[in-house]
């Protein structure tokens, strides 16, 4: 259990918050409050994971006028998340919020204003920072320099769609409203790709961003679209970001092609390796990570205790600060139809 850390949680409308109630539920973390203003949805989780009336607050200030969390974790939609730095960050409170850190570049700098001049840690969730595939593509990419340098990668993100799959009435009310979540599959399923590739390439912003949005299910997803392709250029590596609501099935995967090797990070646990010439591929099953990178509760705890650096990692504010200048001149680029070129 992680005693030590006493969490809040903003919001309860991102489906992704069923996680850490399962773990409160298990014993295996202390929340301390809850801020959310939907009766129903309190109402709902209340009854499955057995949570106290004492836990709930009508809005996150009243929360913290009378509870200081070690940190606020934000279950909220992305335009909200602006909101939870403001109220947390002049009270030295840290943040995590779930992916991505905002989505414009307007909103994410004044988050990172706010984080530096309080001092505190801003850091980002995405499920694909705790997969072991993930991780031993980094250390064997980067540290080992098994596959030599980086050439092109291209990740997958995608599933049937946010409807299709039976996600909460409040979840995909504002995943599929552009005020509040930015874009459709662009920025729900594009993030992860710009957060791994800005991780592989070293912290190093792209030159260009070229995209290419469609809306394959007007009907269903009136207002967004469902189908993104990201371009992504560096001075001697390509990246290829493909994000949809249209797959047969969930797919989470990252390719990385070298100068003498290529590794693929096929799910959680799954890699595959090819070095170059006409040697088979090598799969490996791979274990769970080593701490505290095997879950976002051990590695927030470990950043807030000063164990670890979150500097230039997956979670960090640096690289979410161009996760963010990834999406949005991807969505200026579809709109315009034309290259953007990254100002330095």
């Amino acid at each position: 259990m992680h005693a030590q850390l006493r969490i809040a949680l903003a919001g309860l409308s991102h489906d992704h918050v069923h996680g850490i109630l399962q773990k409160y539920k298990n014993n295996q973390v202390l929340i301390i409050a809850i801020a959310e203003a939907n009766p129903d949805l309190v109402k709902r989780y209340q009854q499955r994971y057995q949570l106290p009336d004492s836990l709930f607050y009508k809005d996150l200030p009243s929360l913290l006028k009378h509870i200081k969390p070690d940190a606020v974790m934000a279950f909220n939609a992305i335009s909200e998340h602006l909101n939870v730095v403001e109220s947390c960050a002049p009270l030295g409170v840290h943040v995590m919020v779930e992916k991505p850190l905002a989505f414009s570049v307007k909103q994410a700098e004044r988050m990172a204003s706010l984080a530096r001049q309080y001092k505190i840690h801003l850091l980002t969730n995405y499920e694909t920072t705790w997969y072991a595939s993930n991780q031993y593509v980094y250390d064997k990419v980067i540290n080992s320099a098994v596959i030599g340098d980086i050439r092109k990668m291209v990740v997958h993100d995608g599933h049937e769609g946010p409807k299709e799959i039976g996600v909460s009435k409040e979840f995909l009310q504002w995943l599929t409203d552009p005020e509040k979540n930015g874009a459709g599959a662009l920025i729900d399923f594009g993030c992860y790709g710009a957060n791994l590739m800005t991780w592989l390439m070293k912290g190093e912003q792209p030159t260009a961003v070229t995209a290419t949005l469609k809306r394959i299910k007007p009907g269903v997803y009136p207002k967004v679209d469902d189908d993104a392709t990201i371009l992504v250029e560096y001075p001697e590596a390509t990246g290829i970001i493909e994000a949809s609501w249209n797959w047969p099935f969930s797919i989470k995967d990252l390719e990385v092609f070298g100068k003498i090797g290529y590794m693929q990070a096929v799910n959680n646990n799954t890699v595959r390796v090819r070095e170059r010439g006409n040697r088979p591929y090598s799969i490996l099953d791979l274990k769970e990570p080593s701490p505290p990178y095997q879950d976002y509760l051990s590695y927030l705890s470990a950043v807030l205790k000063g164990e670890i650096l979150s500097q230039n990692d997956l979670s960090s504010l640096e690289n979410n600060l161009i996760v963010v200048k990834i999406l949005e001149a991807a969505k200026r680029s579809a709109k315009e139809g034309k290259r953007i070129v990254l100002k330095r």
